[in-house]
């Protein structure tokens, strides 16, 4: 009868293979979570410009009911008046323009849902974190509202 040797768990050169495979997989797969915070700054601009559009658009149509050219404030609801320019109708670049038409809105980290707000022209809003090159503007003289997101 001879005597077989049964083979006891893994060689040295099989753990080593694996520990070098999964190596591999954690340097491949590791830079697309890193990026997530990059995705979630995108999402937080895109976002806050479709609420910019919505808003520019609300006020607009309200101006309409409200008589059109000529008048330069419009009644929101919950007693919320916003600035709009008499001709366009389109929310000022101001506090009391763009900033009430966002849910009261005021100058300062994360005063305007969430976001820093800065008045002017354009009026910029920016999520926390971002900068010039990733923002939402707002144009009161053409209504326009732009996503950057080329530095988030």
């Amino acid at each position: 009868m001879s005597m077989a040797k049964q083979q006891q768990g893994f060689t040295l050169i099989e753990l080593v293979v694996v520990i070098v495979i999964l190596g591999i997989l954690a340097a491949t797969a590791l830079p697309r979570f890193v990026n997530l915070q990059t995705d979630a700054k995108v999402a937080s601009v895109q976002g806050l410009a479709g609420g910019l559009r919505g808003a520019v658009g609300l006020v607009q149509a309200k101006w309409q009911v409200q008589g059109g050219s000529g008048v330069s404030q419009v009644n929101m609801a919950g007693s919320v008046t916003v600035d709009v320019g008499s001709t366009t109708g389109y929310p000022l670049g101001t506090q009391n323009g763009i900033g009430n038409a966002m849910t009261d809105c005021t100058t300062g980290a994360g005063a305007c849902q969430g976001a820093t707000a800065s008045f002017g022209g354009p009026s910029t809003f920016q999520p926390s974190g971002g900068n010039g090159s990733c923002e939402a503007r707002y144009d009161a003289t053409s209504g326009s509202v732009t996503a950057v997101t080329t530095g988030c």
